[in-house]
């Protein structure tokens, strides 16, 4: 039975993450805690965020942690109300950086790569004859990845992510 975002109950902030992770249309959906966290808890009344993925039916995803290379992140496209924000970061990522916590950036500088795997899927889910991968969540993490890579800063060859593809 196909599950869209519309039909899961909004997120409560005030709300701990763990009854959040119990409640049964979260639960059936049966997603890492952490992707669940990501997007549908942390972006949960983000409006233009929850219209790009509208149509997505959440049962055909299932997810795994994967090894992305970085060659397939470079230029990586985000849902259309936050493109730009993804080139913004990328544009100025010594900017954002310098605003994350001391261990992000130190992350970036001693491994070149972020702490917490981003959320990605496989664009054939949004549209059939699509290839690739698009940043669902994570889209600081993926402009810093690119304004680095481009500044020819040090960026590892590989990155973890929650990708999600067809079931």
């Amino acid at each position: 039975m196909p599950i869209f975002l519309k039909n899961l109950p909004p997120a409560d902030r005030d709300q701990d993450l763990r009854v959040f992770l119990q409640l049964e249309a979260i639960a059936d959906l049966r997603w890492p805690d952490d992707v669940v966290r990501q997007w549908l808890y942390d972006h949960g009344e983000h409006l233009e965020f929850l219209r790009d993925y509208e149509d997505l039916d959440l049962a055909r995803i299932r997810w795994n942690l994967e090894d992305v290379p970085v060659a397939e992140l470079k230029s990586i496209p985000t849902g259309p109300s936050d493109q730009e924000w993804l080139e913004e970061v990328a544009a100025d990522h010594v900017y954002w950086l310098s605003k994350r916590p001391q261990r992000i950036q130190d992350a970036w500088e001693n491994e070149g790569t972020w702490l917490v795997p981003p959320i990605m899927i496989s664009r054939d889910l949004l549209h059939p004859e699509s290839r690739g991968l698009q940043v669902i969540e994570g889209r600081m993490r993926t402009g810093i990845l690119q304004g680095r890579r481009s500044g020819d800063l040090h960026v590892a060859d590989s990155h973890q992510a929650w990708v999600g593809r067809s079931r």
